[in-house]
């Protein structure tokens, strides 16, 4: 005769038949008759097949888990061979199969016991351990205080009467050691008394952690020398750590899985899942998931929100590859305390985020005039990194635009790997948008919002650090910059467009050359965004160095093409990871396409089952030239050219002589088209598409299309007129003004260019 390991009960065993399904069993019989349907145990995954899971219950035992038993669909469970796992055994059939079913508990911590069943028995695994020990000498230093610990934990108000009835059924080893328990409790209990006065930790909670990462000891230690009360149950899931216990750092974890460790800093992510809630905890070192838990489905230490400052302690685990703590305590610190986490959390990210200084990869006057926007564009990023908080990347869906916000994704990735103990982290915290135009409207920003907000009320995540790169440097993107510091969330603009000071007020940072009175005509975003990249993250510098010269459609600075030169690019090359990237910014141009961009821009297809990037962008950019050259042909049968003041202007009806929803884009088209009608005529030159509702102008000479637009919309007042996209941007009307407008346009542009 035994108690319940669970609720004290006097039992025939370990555990009373009620509270069977609340201990998990470790199986160590030799044949399935000896499993106990209903029981839940302990398994290792065997391998998959087409209809469920094999799982090895024990070392004699397969068991299968069918698909229709999982609560999610079978191609998302995330368990590999080997992964630990636990289970139910629903039935074992006559022919020794044995049939198994999900548990939504899949920590030995989420179970209120841990026993181990034989052929013929089950027992304490301590019982076990004793009988192979039982020559050894007396127990070591660290085991006699969890013993004790715990025993003071689940005894303090146990009577010694209550005590001593408990222990008439042991043995009589098993009773000389409740004895011995029983009697530190008491002396543990005092020093309890003490510390709780002084204001420390109670030694209850202390005591209760010492033991929480050998499993289910302490449980089974209260149970031995006293029946469980549900205020001892409680106290078993009460997370603490051992006294004394001192400050690690998430970088230093890695080599201390299986010991119980206490962190100090910042929580940036709360998500509550089936079973456990999942805690993000930030220190000045790196960020990892601490995983506390109540009862399944219930959020654990509910007062604890995104931001607190806070003390935790647990037992460091690897969960599916990725590093993990198994919380035992978790408390909010404020005051003093709280202060001096915040300023060792801010110390050590301002310290480690911001460059040591500003070296450009190459001498360029455009870039050499924001050096002090780019180091500060470089700190802003890094930080985001070190903050956990989320890096969204809006850019053009354009050559330039893809492949300048491919090179803020290369100098990113490493860093959220370098900083985040998930294998997945840079999924969840690195995101490149494509931005339909060059300006972040409310469309754009209501669902970046959007996205935000869902993530912070699914999943627990910060707000992020919005990135436009080549775009959003112009008045009209103002309105989608102040929705999103609604929200608190910052933004910086990287953009080689002519922009306009009031952008440089509304986001945090401005990497926009002519903000700083410089000509612009001869920088590209990429150059600015690799330039920005180079300083988020040095390892991946040479990385970056051919991607300036990939960006320029014609008159490359000499530098950048040395650069590329150097890093095995030549003229060709470039031209072909150009006009390839060109290409697929087109298809699916609202997805990031984040492999294939690198295969395009990057490596050389070191993997066997990838292609050699320059092959790859050969192949691709002989389809981008056959599907120019074709749209080419076709405009040239049906331009307009005429004189006007003595410029040249040649008009193209985009609407009426393009395939306008086919490659290339109308803006793509009417650049080549104007390099090549320059050469045909005596500067200067002007390539005007005209559609129903758009008017894009290109020239030889700079033309300020706002100053066009205030032009046409004086001599056709009616006309709806607007400019989108600032002094670079392009003209739109309503569909019925078109003739007037057109018309309207010609004759501004002599009179400004003439």
């Amino acid at each position: 005769m035994g108690n319940c390991i669970i609720c004290g009960t006097p039992v025939d065993g370990e555990i009373c038949e009620s509270h069977e399904e609340d201990a998990v069993f470790e199986f160590r019989g030799t044949t399935a008759s000896q499993l106990t349907p209903g029981r839940y145990y302990r398994g290792t995954v065997d391998g998959y097949a087409d209809f469920g899971v094999f799982v090895d219950i024990g070392d004699h035992v397969t068991g299968l888990l069918h698909r229709s038993e999982l609560d999610q669909r079978l191609e998302s469970l995330d368990w590999e061979p080997g992964d630990d796992v636990f289970v139910q055994v629903l039935d074992v059939r006559d022919n020794g199969n044995v049939d198994l079913g999900w548990s939504i508990r899949q920590r030995e911590r989420e179970f209120r016991g841990h026993l181990i069943e034989t052929a013929d028995d089950e027992y304490r695994p301590e019982e076990l351990e004793d009988d192979t020990d039982e020559s050894s000498s007396e127990p070591t230093t660290e085991s006699a205080e969890e013993s004790t610990s715990e025993t003071a934990t689940e005894t303090a108000d146990e009577s010694s009467d209550e005590s001593a009835a408990a222990t008439e059924d042991l043995t009589d080893d098993r009773a000389a050691k409740a004895g011995e328990l029983q009697a530190a409790a008491e002396e543990t209990d005092s020093e309890s008394e003490t510390d709780s006065a002084e204001g420390g930790q109670p030694a209850a909670a202390e005591t209760a952690g010492a033991v929480a990462s050998s499993g289910s000891v302490a449980t089974e230690s209260a149970a031995a020398s006293t029946p469980a009360t549900d205020e001892a149950t409680d106290a078993d899931h009460e997370a603490a750590s051992e006294p004394g216990l001192k400050r690690t750092t998430v970088e230093a974890i890695e080599n201390q899985v299986g010991s119980v460790v206490r962190l100090e800093g910042e929580i940036t992510g709360v998500r509550q899942t089936s079973g456990p809630t999942v805690f993000e905890l930030r220190d000045e070192t790196g960020t990892v998931e601490c995983a506390a838990f109540e009862e399944a489905g219930v959020r654990a230490y509910p007062d604890v929100e995104l931001d607190d400052v806070v003390r935790l302690e647990g037992e460091v685990e690897r969960h599916h590859g990725d590093l993990q703590v198994e919380t035992e305590s978790l408390d909010i610190l404020e005051g003093e305390e709280g202060e001096t986490i915040v300023d060792r959390l801010e110390s050590a990210i301002e310290r480690e985020a911001r460059p040591a200084e500003v070296a450009p990869l190459a001498d360029h006057d455009a870039v050499a005039a924001v050096e002090e926007n780019i180091g500060d564009a470089a700190t802003a990023i890094r930080r985001a990194v070190m903050e956990a908080r989320p890096i969204v990347v809006r850019h053009g869906a354009t050559a330039d635009g893809y492949v300048a916000g491919a090179a803020i994704e290369r100098a990113v990735l490493p860093l959220i790997r370098e900083k985040h103990t998930r294998e997945d982290a840079e999924y969840h915290y690195f995101e490149r948008r494509p931005l339909d135009g060059r300006v972040y409207d409310m469309d754009a920003a209501t669902n970046d919002v959007t996205s935000m907000l869902e993530a912070r009320d699914r999943h627990g995540e910060q707000v992020p650090l919005v990135v436009l790169v080549d775009a959003g440097s112009t008045i009209e993107s103002t309105d989608g910059y102040e929705f999103l510091s609604l929200y608190d969330a910052d933004s910086l603009v990287i953009d080689d467009s002519r922009a306009d000071d009031e952008v440089g007020d509304a986001v945090d940072v401005a990497v926009a050359p002519s903000l700083a009175g410089v000509d612009v005509s001869d920088v590209t975003a990429t150059a600015l965004a690799s330039n920005v990249a180079a300083h988020v993250n040095d390892d991946v510098r040479s990385d970056l160095e051919h991607l300036p010269a990939v960006s320029y459609w014609e008159d490359a600075p000499e530098d950048y093409l040395e650069l590329a030169t150097e890093a095995g690019y030549d003229e060709t090359g470039i031209s072909e990871r150009r006009e390839a990237v060109a290409l697929e910014a087109y298809y699916q141009s609202y997805k990031d396409k984040r492999e294939l961009i690198i295969d395009l821009l990057f490596g050389d297809g070191e993997a066997s089952d990838r292609p050699r990037n320059g092959d790859l962008a050969a192949h691709v950019s002989e389809q981008f030239r056959d599907k120019l050259e074709t749209e080419l042909e076709t405009a040239r049968e049906n331009l307009t050219v005429q004189g006007v003041d003595g410029v040249t202007v040649s008009v193209l009806d985009t609407d009426a002589f393009t395939h306008r929803y086919n490659f290339p884009t109308t803006i793509l088209l009417l650049d080549a088209l104007h390099r090549s009608e320059r050469d045909r005529a005596d500067p200067p030159v002007v390539t005007l598409g005209v559609g129903d509702d758009e008017l894009h102008v290109r020239a030889t000479e700079p033309v300020n299309v706002r100053d066009l637009g205030d032009a046409i919309a004086e001599a056709v007042p009616n006309g709806g007129v607007s400019v989108v996209g600032g002094r670079d941007g392009h003209v739109e009307f309503l569909p019925g003004e078109r003739d007037a407008v057109r018309k309207a346009a010609l004759e501004a542009l002599g009179e400004t260019l003439a």
